[in-house]
């Protein structure tokens, strides 16, 4: 590691240590040391087929059988039913513990933050969950186990068993709204915290990459943990590239270390 990405770890793990409100906003990138692959990275689900983004259109879901079709088949393999978390999930479980943490609002799907331990009263999901299957038409949800059960060769894009509506995964597609609850949390969680950590997500999607302004325009000091290059960078106080995995653990753990 350069004199220089030391001196940057440093900064913010002063940071960490005086912030009394942190939010954190996660993307893709802190679950891919658990095998769940990101979306827009060099080896990402659409970098290497760009034809996988039309699964998570919403026009191009309900139009097209066959878009329907394979996003079920993608469902059934999906990592998330075999992933564990990693130290980063954990990480911030334990960040929240030091009761620093105000919020962590999180792109992702997998719950891999809950399952870490991350209490579900200070997750928020802005992109939904893949464990639940819901109706486009009445709403109703069920478990994704019970729906993925259901698709064979026979049903192969299973309909809602109450109305018969298109069912899809509890996610939010291009081209859906958010739910604005959701939303208007993800909203308070940004402008009222001292410090906000963008981790492991492109900042390329609105209107949770906007969630980095609310904060900067708010005091907050802003932080961006990213391999690649973002389009919130040069707003940022500082910018690490080191593995979130890798770096994230230690910082908490300075922080939790100071308070004991």
């Amino acid at each position: 590691m350069t004199a220089a990405a030391k001196t940057r770890l440093a900064n913010v793990a002063e940071w960490l240590a005086a912030a009394e409100r942190i939010t954190v906003l996660t993307g893709a990138g802190i679950s891919t040391d658990s095998g769940i692959p990101d979306y827009r990275g060099p080896n990402g689900v659409w970098t290497r087929n760009p034809e996988a983004q039309r699964m998570s259109t919403i026009q191009d879901y309900v139009a097209d059988p066959e878009v329907r079709k394979r996003a079920w088949q993608s469902r059934k393999v999906h990592p998330a039913w075999n992933a564990e978390p990693n130290d980063a999930h954990r990480a911030l479980a334990g960040l929240e513990k030091t009761g620093k943490l105000t919020a962590l609002v999180t792109q992702n799907i997998d719950e891999l933050h809950q399952r870490a331990g991350s209490s579900r009263e200070k997750v928020i999901e802005l992109h939904g969950t893949i464990w639940w299957a819901e109706c486009l038409t009445c709403g109703v949800r069920s478990p994704m186990a019970d729906e993925l059960a259901r698709v064979s060769d026979d049903e192969p894009d299973p309909s809602c068993a109450l109305c018969g509506g298109i069912l899809k995964s509890a996610t939010i597609s291009f081209g859906q709204q958010l739910d604005p609850a959701v939303l208007r949390a993800a909203w308070a969680a940004a402008q009222r915290c001292d410090l906000f950590l963008a981790m492991g997500t492109s900042l390329m999607v609105q209107p949770a990459a906007g969630l980095c302004d609310v904060a900067v325009e708010a005091g907050a000091r802003f932080v961006v943990v990213n391999a690649e290059p973002t389009p919130y960078d040069d707003i940022a106080d500082t910018v690490l590239r080191e593995p979130i995995g890798e770096i994230l653990p230690a910082l908490v753990a300075a922080v939790v270390e100071e308070r004991t």
